[in-house]
């Protein structure tokens, strides 16, 4: 399938691409990007998944992001079957308390990287039946991998 019929086969699942607030990028003509509101992410992402004609079996990166006034997730799914690839993004600029639904109930690979998300990064997954930090202490203050982060004994200024 090429990107151009994965994107207007993913538009037809909405009744518009404003619906759902899809918008399609592609970045080097490699990979087709999507970036959707997060009140459609985990309904998207279960079509993707059991959809026959796209079929993305594979998560194989899921990454939290912080672009600055919003934090977000990116998404890289792969059909084993298709062999096609798909990036997916959402974000938010609600920093005091990011939320998205989990997808590890999707792909159970999802359960640590959404947790390793959550401990750098402090965005917190719905859903997720095990949701702590994963590397840092309990009683860590703040999220290392936001750009906001201050350490003032570890930092490295120019």
């Amino acid at each position: 399938m090429t990107n151009q019929e994965l994107q207007e086969l993913i538009t037809s699942w909405f009744s518009g691409p404003e619906s759902a607030h899809l918008e399609f990028t592609e970045e080097g003509s490699q990979f087709l990007n999507l970036s959707i509101d997060p009140d459609y992410l985990h309904e998207l992402m279960s079509w993707l998944k059991t959809n026959n004609k796209t079929s993305f079996d594979y998560l194989f990166c899921l990454t939290g992001v912080d672009w600055g006034k919003e934090l977000g997730v990116v998404y890289h799914l792969e059909s084993t079957t298709h062999r096609h690839i798909l990036v997916v993004k959402v974000q938010t600029s609600d920093r005091e308390n990011p939320v998205f639904d989990s997808v590890q109930d999707i792909w159970p690979t999802a359960n640590f990287h959404e947790r390793e998300v959550f401990d750098l990064f402090g965005i917190k997954f719905k859903g997720h039946p095990n949701l702590k930090r994963l590397f840092l202490p309990e009683d860590w203050e703040g999220f290392p991998l936001r750009k906001d982060y201050v350490d003032e004994v570890n930092m490295v200024v120019k």
